[in-house]
Parts: C-alpha cells; sequence; structure tokens
C-alpha cells in the first residue's frame, strides 16, 4: 500500500502566529493557541473579538507575519522529507496568512480555512474549509487506498493523529503528552524524521 504524509504547520515547521502577533503588539491574551484551548471555534471567537476590540485589520497580522521565519532545521526537515515522501500540510490556519510562510517553504501542499474580511481590512468571521478538517483528510486519504503517516504538536491535530495509521506527536506541550500518553513523542527532527522511516518499513508504532 502507497503512504502519504499528513502534518500540522504551526509548532512543526513554522512558530505559532498568533504568539507573535502577541509579542508585536503587546497583547497577552493573544497567545492563547490550540496547545491551550482544544476547542476551536471557541478559540478563533475568542481571537477576534480581541482583534476587534484592539482594532486590528488583517493587514496588522499580515506585517507580523512577513517577520516569521521556519523553525530552525524546518525547511531541510521538510526537503528531505519530499525527497523520499508526498506530504501534505492541514493546518487551521487561513490561506490569507500562509502565503508568506508557504514561500519560504518552498511552496509544500496546503489545505487550510479562510477568513471573512470586510472592505475596511477588519476580520469579521471564518469559513472552515469543513468541520474536523484534518481527521476527514486523512479518512478521504484512506478511502483512496493511502496509509496516512500523520504528526503534530496539539489539540487540534489530536482526531487527524488518532486517524491515521501511524501518528507521532512533535514537541507537544506536557498537557497534551498527558492526556495522550499513547501517542509517540518525539522532540527534534531527526527523531520525527527516524520514526517516519521506521513507519515506512512497517516496523514503526501508532
Amino acid at each position: 500500500m502507497q503512504h502519504i504524509l499528513c502534518s500540522d504547520l504551526e509548532g512543526v515547521f513554522v512558530p505559532e502566529i498568533w504568539i507573535n502577533v502577541a509579542e508585536k503588539t503587546g497583547i497577552e491574551e493573544l497567545r492563547l493557541t490550540t496547545r491551550d484551548i482544544s476547542d476551536y471555534n471557541v478559540l478563533m471567537d475568542r481571537r477576534l473579538s480581541v482583534l476587534d476590540a484592539h482594532g486590528l485589520t488583517l493587514e496588522d497580522i499580515r506585517a507580523v507575519i512577513a517577520e516569521i521565519d521556519p523553525l530552525p532545521g524546518a525547511l531541510e526537515f521538510l526537503d528531505a522529507l519530499r525527497a523520499e515522501h508526498q506530504i501534505i500540510i492541514v493546518s487551521d490556519t487561513f490561506i490569507e496568512f500562509a502565503g508568506p510562510l508557504m514561500e519560504k517553504l518552498k511552496r509544500p501542499t496546503l489545505f487550510c480555512n479562510c477568513l471573512k474580511v470586510d472592505a475596511n481590512g477588519r476580520i469579521t468571521g471564518y469559513e472552515l474549509r469543513q468541520q474536523d478538517g484534518k481527521k476527514k483528510t486523512t479518512r478521504a486519504l484512506q478511502s483512496l487506498n493511502f496509509r496516512v503517516i500523520a504528526f503534530g504538536d496539539s489539540y487540534n491535530d489530536i482526531s487527524m493523529l488518532k486517524a491515521a495509521d501511524s501518528a507521532f506527536l512533535f514537541r507537544p506541550p506536557e498537557n497534551v503528552t498527558e492526556e495522550f500518553p499513547h501517542i509517540p513523542v518525539t522532540y527534534n527532527y531527526d527523531e520525527l524524521m527516524e520514526l517516519i522511516q521506521k513507519s515506512v518499513t512497517g516496523s514503526g508504532a501508532n
């Protein structure tokens, strides 16, 4: 059976966008991510409320994103993966945010969501590509007779990891590892590559 890799974006290949926005603006509440709040809709509604209260627009956030670089070693790791495997990045970020980051990662395939923005650049809402898109992407690929190897770092990755044939956490926070102790954990790209290769050859575990 052919295999395909599915990965999260933020925390795996690039820093957390919202944490960078929080640091740039000084708005501490924007530091919250899916590492902290498991319900993505609750998290996004909270973020949009904070943006509105502070008058921040899409262009303000894009200005921060333009300064974000991939995590150290991330591009080299991604290049090494693409030399041997097919990979899809499945993210809860938004296409309006992702452009500069995808350019720096040499344009990998990205499945993500989109924002609703008014004429003044105010973010008024968001549109999910589909509910529980990470899990559904995994199931769709399996229906095409792919064996899915998945990795991510946060609560919003768990449904994808549970659905995958092999799955790994990458640099997760303690609350995630404590809640899901059965998912193998890796802390650097070499470890992750080793587990991926073992899974491809059939000697890895879920």
